[in-house]
């Protein structure tokens, strides 16, 4: 059986991400997610709205008129920017961290 390699996988699942956030994501409730229901249950959902001049409140994108194209560009840019940042801080990360000592063989020290 043939392995796949990283690279291979990392672009499939990004592909598979994108599709779902800017397809899929159409076809999502409009009923309040769970954070939104129960602020409004709670009775401090005013604080969400005044925070909610953000580029992508309320799931779409600001100055887009077409919801659809507006709910699936705004999913797409999340999974960019999630993307974009994990990248950011793995590499940070990585460089961040001590180069292993080499190994040595049992024959070096003879």
């Amino acid at each position: 059986m043939r392995r796949l390699s990283t690279r291979t996988v990392v672009l499939t699942g990004l592909v598979l991400a994108l599709l779902i956030a800017g397809v899929v994501s159409y076809y999502a409730s409009a009923s309040p997610d769970g954070l939104n229901r129960v602020a409004g249950d709670l009775g401090f959902s005013s604080a969400e709205r005044a925070s909610g001049g953000g580029p992508l409140a309320g799931y779409e994108v600001a100055g887009l008129d077409h919801s659809r194209i507006s709910g699936g560009l705004a999913g797409v840019l999340g999974c960019l920017v999630v993307l974009g940042l994990s990248t950011l801080l793995f590499r940070l990360r990585r460089s961040s961290e001590p180069a292993p000592a080499p190994v040595r063989s049992h024959r070096e020290g003879e």
